[in-house]
């Protein structure tokens, strides 16, 4: 168990130093020029030199990504161009509501994905599994802010059962987490699906029905406990994609999360805040990844941690 965590540890750890490298790389892939950003239209050649100086643009580019490093690993993801505030306050201020919409689009996807995907393998070419498979093919290939428009008009504008937008209670939640989880449900159907039916093949299904055991308890003891591996794998995975990808969602709905400040960021191109949230997202699908690793083996015991 050690052993396979210190392994797992020193993979993260060289993923994130990729990611820094790559977020250290935008300063100078973007054609922005952060001295002019800061400094103002109105600004004297002199200053700008201050500000470069100050900033550590002058020095060399290896030094430029150590001194980096260094500020990052202290919490210290610079200052925004844009707001003037210390860009890892910026990011603590919306991580909250980023992550309550993160958990509320994962139950909601699982509570979607995994009965769909169960119902259609119980009934493979059947009506049932037609239907299933061509609602999840909808959900997946319908862009989120038509989801999220087409809720918001039904549900809350015509019906009046939930707020247009803001944040704050639970009523602000359902509808943008029920527009992740029909996306991700989609997909989580359609894995469920196919894990299901391969599981339902194997000889210790056949086993268990020969000795005339239920199809409920084939089904949701014997093949749900296997079948079910390749969505949890998923969802570390989704935890990244839900901390950086929400950008649309969180903004039909005004959603006050880290999505939101990315779009203004990118909008403004304030790179430290790009920065900051693609070093903070890259961070969680690396934890996720790794807690979804662990939580493997408490559900099949045939896995091991080597």
């Amino acid at each position: 168990m050690i052993a396979y965590l210190a392994r797992r540890l020193s993979a993260s750890a060289l993923i994130l130093i990729g990611v820094t490298i790559v977020t250290f790389c935008l300063t100078f892939i973007i054609p922005a020029d952060p001295v002019a950003m800061i400094a103002g239209r109105n600004s004297t050649p002199e200053m700008r030199e201050q500000i470069r100086i100050q900033l550590g643009l002058d020095r060399p580019l290896v030094e430029q990504y150590a001194h980096y490093v260094q500020r990052l690993a202290q919490g210290d993801f610079g200052i925004s161009y844009a707001r003037k505030s210390p860009v890892g306050d910026l990011i603590l201020s919306r991580l909250p509501a980023t992550l309550l919409l993160m958990l509320g689009a994962i139950i909601a996807e699982l509570l979607i994905g995994i009965p769909a995907g169960l119902y259609a393998a119980a009934r493979r070419g059947q009506t049932g599994d037609k239907v299933a498979m061509t609602l999840s093919f909808l959900t997946v290939s319908t862009p989120q802010f038509v989801l999220g428009l087409s809720l918001l008009y039904f549900f809350a504008y015509r019906l009046g059962w939930f707020p247009l937008s803001g944040y704050g209670s639970l009523s602000h939640l359902i509808l943008p987490a029920v527009t992740l989880g029909l996306a991700g449900g989609g997909w989580y159907s359609r894995m469920m699906r196919s894990s299901m039916i391969e599981i339902l093949r194997q000889d210790y299904i056949r086993t268990a029905r020969a000795k005339g055991m239920s199809e409920k308890r084939v089904m949701f003891v014997h093949a749900l406990r296997n079948a079910i591996l390749p969505v949890i794998a998923m969802i570390g995975l989704d935890v990244g994609i839900f901390m950086s990808g929400v950008v649309v969602v969180e903004n039909v709905f005004g959603w006050p999360g880290i999505g939101q400040l990315m779009w203004q960021a990118i909008q403004s191109l304030d790179i430290p805040i790009i920065m900051g949230v693609t070093t903070v997202a890259a961070l969680f699908i690396v934890a996720g990844n790794l807690i979804a690793d662990l939580i493997a083996p408490l559900i099949d015991p045939r896995i091991r941690l080597r």
